[in-house]
């Protein structure tokens, strides 16, 4: 998928979260910059959450209430060579069926991550469009 703006970014994440069957765990993988959290704002919104989604970079994780239940939660493994308590929390986060996860960076967790979750890879064209893979 050829993503030229960033409106068509969040249209994909609107448009993907129509497609979402709980539970599922998300690994989004790109560079700095490539959308990833362009994406999971639109997959917020298409899912119903009201409240203002923000990179979780700086703060490792943020969690939205769904509108049915559960919870989206938002990591960010970036500044974490080791992710330390962060593995506890992930774990217990994907233990409830109602939640929708979505991990950036997610090497230093990837033994942890169901064997059938999903990756979106975003790269960056020199152009400015995104590729989606």
């Amino acid at each position: 998928m050829d993503i030229k703006s960033e409106q068509e970014m969040l249209n994909f994440g609107r448009e993907y979260a129509s497609k979402i069957v709980r539970p599922v765990v998300i690994e989004l993988v790109g560079d700095v910059g490539t959308g990833k959290t362009t994406f999971v704002r639109g997959l917020a919104e298409g899912l119903g959450v009201r409240e203002p989604v923000t990179s979780p970079s700086f703060t490792i994780s943020k969690s939205y209430a769904l509108p049915e239940g559960g919870r989206l939660i938002h990591y960010d493994f970036y500044r974490l060579s080791e992710p330390g308590i962060m593995k506890d929390d992930l774990v217990d986060n994907m233990k409830d069926e109602k939640n929708i996860l979505v991990v950036e960076w997610g090497e230093s967790v990837a033994e942890l991550l169901p064997k059938k979750h999903t990756k979106i890879e975003i790269e960056y064209t020199e152009d400015g469009r995104r590729i989606i893979i």
